[in-house]
């Protein structure tokens, strides 16, 4: 027998950390990097933006936190026979105190990987445990928007190659007019997570935005929407603005425009599983906008904006 109340409820406990973790990463970005509200990340006005994606910075960063423990690099160029070092007329030598700013990490400073391991394993391990979930309170596969059938795999591909394509123009034809009237989404994080190597464009197309699909849709559509409208009776549709909106709230980093489209895009993607009943058809739909938007912006450097004014 479904227990619909368990599921529900530990769906809550996903949700709560996955929003408070979104705003843990937001602030940390703003506050460590000074100008995320403006889109911009400085390591792409270095020169190590042509470096390997992979060696941006050493290997223990794992995580796009601040950590109050990591030393003050060395100054290759410092000379131990500086004589502004040493102490004069017999004084005491007092050990320099590092700044709490020179020992943490700079969440724009990691590299490439370890932003998409963090993403990936983070948000795998959420999908895991909703999938767990899903089966310990015996959630039927019908409620998820999941079937076992070679029409639901055609239909799901289909219609969500057709969707998210759709969508994908659609959104950016909004965000473009957004921009023409001064409206700008905060992208840091898409530039942050878009590599400059082949293999890790293919971790990012064929591991990291898979698992941001499935899990994604997983949550805020199928355990949000589809599980409470089959066990309370409650409207998938009023269920879906409380969903799209907390899916606007968990992409805080795109700043308060972005917050708004990414709501609409929630409700869009909430609107076809509905009509659908599919979980395939918008964890489709989902990764195709997210992979064109990287391969379009960050792969072949176009702008629908500046596009649209010529």
């Amino acid at each position: 027998m479904p227990q619909w109340a368990t599921f529900v409820g530990l769906t809550g406990v996903v949700l709560v950390l996955l929003l408070v973790l979104s705003h843990l990463t937001q602030s940390a970005f703003h506050d460590d990097t000074g100008n995320a509200s403006d889109g911009v990340d400085d390591r792409f006005d270095t020169a190590d933006h042509d470096s390997d994606w992979t060696a941006r910075v050493p290997a223990e960063s794992s995580a796009p936190h601040p950590s109050p423990n990591v030393p003050e690099p060395i100054d290759d160029d410092r000379s131990t026979t500086n004589t502004e070092s040493r102490p004069r007329d017999g004084a005491a030598s007092t050990p320099a105190q590092p700044d709490h700013a020179d020992r943490a990490v700079d969440p724009a400073s990691l590299s490439t990987g370890a932003l998409l391991a963090n993403v990936a394993f983070s948000q795998g391990t959420f999908a895991l445990l909703l999938v767990g979930a899903a089966v310990y309170t015996a959630i039927p596969a019908e409620a998820l928007g999941i079937a076992v059938s070679a029409a639901y795999l055609e239909t799901g591909l289909v219609v969500g190659t057709a969707a998210g394509i759709g969508v994908y123009i659609a959104n950016e034809l909004a965000a473009a007019t957004a921009t023409r009237f001064g409206f700008d989404h905060d992208e840091t994080l898409r530039e942050m997570l878009a590599p400059d190597s082949i293999g890790g464009w293919l971790v990012l197309l064929l591991a990291v935005l898979p698992i941001i699909a499935v899990f994604e849709e997983f949550l805020f559509r199928a355990a949000l929407i589809g599980v409470p409208a089959a066990g309370f009776g409650l409207s998938p549709w009023l269920l879906a603005v409380g969903s799209s909106i907390a899916f606007a709230l968990g992409h805080g980093m795109q700043g308060s425009v972005g917050v708004v489209v990414t709501g609409l895009l929630g409700f869009v993607l909430a609107a076809i599983f509905i009509v659908t009943g599919s979980l395939l058809v918008v964890v489709v739909a989902h990764y195709l906008i997210n992979a064109l938007e990287f391969v379009v912006h960050e792969g072949l450097g176009l702008e629908w904006a500046e596009t649209l004014e010529h």
